[in-house]
């Protein structure tokens, strides 16, 4: 059995807003309680990143159109005692989504951790 570091998207509707920051800072706290109330404090939550198609380089994970904004955000948690990179996936998708109802999640990345033995 392997740990792994299970990073996950999902994307995050915020209604009533004008500003990309306080799109993002409504997110991000809105993700962090629903995961604190079921004492999912072990999971971070940060805004996603896109590159940018013309130059590469990446920005905030941020649009809003009518008031609204759809924030992509980033999720990461280290999965215990796995049996390989897809059961971790499917631990973490199923552990963060029971969390985030209703909340669109992918995972990007698995990466196995070493044993600090």
């Amino acid at each position: 059995m392997t740990n792994y570091l299970v990073a996950m998207e999902a994307a995050w509707l915020v209604r009533d807003v004008e500003a990309i920051d306080d799109a993002i800072g409504v997110a991000v706290s809105e993700a962090g309680k629903r995961l604190n109330s079921e004492n999912m404090d072990y999971v971070e939550v940060e805004v996603g990143a896109t590159g940018c198609p013309a130059c590469g380089e990446p920005f905030d994970s941020a649009f809003i159109a009518a008031d609204t904004a759809l924030v992509g955000l980033g999720l990461e948690m280290e999965v215990f005692n796995a049996d390989g990179e897809e059961h971790a996936s499917r631990i973490a998708k199923s552990e963060v989504g029971g969390a985030l109802r209703d909340v669109p999640l992918s995972v990007v990345e698995v990466i196995e951790v070493p044993d600090e033995d």
